[in-house]
């Protein structure tokens, strides 16, 4: 229990520049002691009230939704006072000083029409003329709250000096709140991170291998995953770029009877038609110029495994037959042999594109289709995975702090940003945006600012690369030179060094500098460029001298 110190009988007849200097220090040592923000303001309340008369004061805060202010801290007032001390923001003088963040004195509340005599009814208070003053609780520009008391007009005591001292005893209160703000994040934060460990436990128990997400969509196609797992049945996994097709086939890998065996994967949209039936299917030596010798393919490699064929929408029609022949005989014939090899390996496929339809356009076998679609399984885009962004995150968070050898933490109101997020980009673009987030946070915090304009930029991305080719080709150069990849040059096709500038820019590039305060390096990598691009399009855009 902090006490507070003994009070004078006659406090006009003390030095007012000493009583006020005591005040300051008592409240100083309340901030510096109290164990929480009521025993520390509630104690600043009281000094006012009987060092000074400035009665039944109150500190009044906007409640959680943002949309009403209440009574949060108070001396001198009742609990049913406390209560009914509630107001719209702009509504009476409280509501107009939070609006505003300007001073209010009132002279006499009698004679003042928006003075709503709401908490404290005037028939409790003295029948001479009573004053109120309120005075803007400030964090930075921004007003977190107000303070306000009564006091009895006729006093000697000046207004002006109960105003200086309620705006310096309002600046020790704004750092009470925000420290116990700080407080508060870091213990959910800390509480979020156990919660998100336990899950991570429990799913490893599951045999999860290493897919976070509670999310029924997410459940279903694990359940359906391992339930085809100990079988042999061929597998096609279908869901858009970046949804863990690779990951979903290796757990169906590793839980099955095959999981000492090799588990060998190939991007059939990588490599190019004229090579690839050579890493499928192996060739035999002199097949062709430069095969030297006979070399096995990926097929014969995961004998006695998995093979996970990702993009296989992607596959040439005469590979597809090739790949039939596999599936039908369990047999391959190398590039250039003459006799079948029997091979035993199981096949999981994978695409984002729709098998079905490009069968009926005549663009792949339909025998193959069936072959593949023994067993489908819908790996469900993020937006759909309710609740999963949030471990992820974390995850992601986690997983870039020990790559950069950083110890950063999620801001107010990051993980909901990310979470309303469409994410067209799935989970890998989540792991993206993450690891940028963390290359540029400051205070070893990522700020919502950071975010959004992280992901304002990759909207932009998604807005170009559904535009064409052309305009794709402009939004790589950026993501390269982040990463410190150069990207490729063509003999036909002349390096575009800084895309094309369109003024629909200037509102990202003009907020990444407020929120940098001016610092044009950081502001580039938060939009994913180099410094000297950012400086090319302040400069094509007449921002540089702004």
């Amino acid at each position: 229990m902090i006490s507070l110190p003994i009070l004078p009988e006659d406090v006009a007849a003390t030095d007012i520049e000493d009583v006020e200097l005591l005040i300051i220090c008592e409240a100083t040592r309340l901030l510096s002691q109290a164990t929480t923000p009521d025993v520390a303001i509630e104690g600043i309340l009281r000094l006012m009230s009987q060092m000074i008369g400035l009665n039944r004061g109150r500190v009044v805060l906007p409640d959680d939704a943002g949309k009403e202010m209440q009574i949060r801290y108070a001396y001198g007032l009742t609990l049913s006072e406390r209560k009914r001390g509630r107001y719209a923001l702009g509504e009476g003088v409280t509501g107009r000083v939070m609006r505003t963040g300007q001073i209010a004195v009132v002279q006499n509340i009698d004679d003042e029409p928006i003075y709503l005599t709401r908490a404290v009814d005037r028939a409790t208070l003295p029948q001479e003329t009573v004053a109120f003053i309120a005075v803007p609780i400030l964090e930075g520009d921004s007003t977190m709250g107000v303070l306000g008391a009564h006091r009895l007009r006729g006093r000697k005591r000046p207004f002006s000096r109960d105003i200086t001292l309620l705006r310096v005893l309002s600046t020790l209160i704004a750092q009470i709140l925000s420290m116990n703000r700080l407080i508060e994040e870091k213990t959910a934060w800390l509480a979020d991170e156990n919660q998100a460990l336990k899950q991570a436990l429990d799913q490893k128990s599951e045999n999860t291998h290493g897919i976070l997400g509670e999310s029924p969509a997410l459940q279903h196609a694990l359940r359906q995953a391992l339930n085809v797992s100990p079988t042999q049945a061929t597998v096609l996994l279908a869901g858009e770029s970046g949804t863990g097709k690779e990951r979903f086939a290796r757990m169906v890998h590793l839980t099955s009877q095959r999981r000492d065996g090799p588990f060998m994967a190939i991007n059939c949209a990588a490599i190019p038609d004229a090579l690839l039936e050579s890493e499928l299917f192996g060739h035999e030596k002199g097949a062709f110029t430069g095969a030297v010798v006979m070399k096995r393919g990926i097929v014969e490699l995961s004998e006695g495994g998995t093979l996970f064929l990702d993009e296989i929408g992607d596959l040439a029609i005469d590979l597809q037959s090739k790949l039939l022949h596999v599936l039908e005989k369990q047999a391959i014939k190398r590039v250039g042999g003459t006799k079948d090899i029997p091979v035993n390996t199981r096949i999981i496929a994978a695409t984002h594109k729709n098998l079905q339809k490009a069968v009926n356009e005549g663009r792949f076998r339909i025998d193959l289709f069936y072959r593949l679609n023994v067993f489908p399984i819908h790996l469900p885009p993020l937006r759909e995975r309710t609740g999963d962004v949030r471990s992820l995150a974390r995850h992601f968070l986690q997983t870039a702090n020990q790559e950069f050898d950083r110890n950063t933490m999620f801001g107010v109101g990051v993980l909901e940003r990310l979470e309303a997020y469409n994410w067209p980009g799935n989970i890998r673009q989540l792991e993206n945006v993450i690891k940028r987030s963390v290359l540029i946070a400051q205070d070893r915090q990522i700020a919502i600012n950071d975010i959004t304009l992280i992901l304002q930029h990759e909207s932009h991305i998604g807005t170009h690369l559904e535009a064409g080719t052309a305009q794709a080709q402009e939004v790589a150069v950026p993501l390269m030179a982040l990463s410190g990849v150069s990207p490729p040059r063509h003999a036909d096709i002349p390096l575009r060094g800084y895309g094309w500038v369109s003024a629909d820019e200037i509102a990202s590039l003009r907020e990444a500098l407020r929120s940098t305060r001016g610092n044009k390096t950081r502001a580039a990598a938060s939009l994913g460029m180099t410094p000297r691009q950012f400086r090319y399009r302040l400069e094509k855009l007449g921002l540089l001298a702004q």
